[in-house]
């Protein structure tokens, strides 16, 4: 489920996974890269931490920077909650931009699984909102693709577009 407010788009998706597992899949490099764009990030999951996205092989054989995405981790409360700042580096338009802030929050579902929700505030970024919200042809299908490929991941063993 999609839901765009103003400048906030929130995205939930629910996966049969524990939190951990969840958490793992969005913080660990070695998870990061099995799943979306394929790139590997990198945390500093303390408050005040660094993170970057680096662009995958494919990315960086069409010209992209080797960091896509840098940012700050605002507040890390494995396996829950993380609120970090975005600022995408792949386009001199995003690059003017603000930096945005993304809440990422894993709880439990009534019915089983986990509930992700996954809230991106982009006052003051309206390229990097089009961008994230799958609306820009040719740069994929933003947040929606990601969660979607993320839950494929996890409850499978394998991504939407293949290992």
């Amino acid at each position: 489920m999609t839901t765009v407010t103003g400048t906030t788009q929130v995205y939930k998706v629910f996966i049969k996974a524990t939190p951990e597992a969840i958490w793992d899949a969005l913080t660990n490099p070695d998870q990061t890269d099995r799943y979306g764009y394929r790139g590997r990030v990198e945390y500093d999951l303390r408050d005040g931490g660094s993170y970057q996205a680096l662009a995958s092989a494919e990315m960086l054989a069409h010209g992209t920077p080797e960091v896509m995405v840098e940012g700050e981790v605002i507040e890390a409360s494995p396996p829950h909650k993380l609120v970090q700042s975005w600022h995408p580096l792949f386009g001199e338009e995003m690059i003017a931009e603000p930096p945005s802030r993304i809440t990422w929050e894993i709880e439990d579902a009534d019915f089983g699984g986990q509930k992700v929700t996954l809230t991106h505030e982009l006052e003051g970024a309206p390229v990097a909102a089009s961008i994230v919200d799958g609306s820009v042809p040719g740069q994929g299908g933003g947040w929606a693709f990601v969660l979607s490929d993320l839950k494929s991941l996890l409850e499978t063993g394998s991504s939407i577009v293949g290992e």
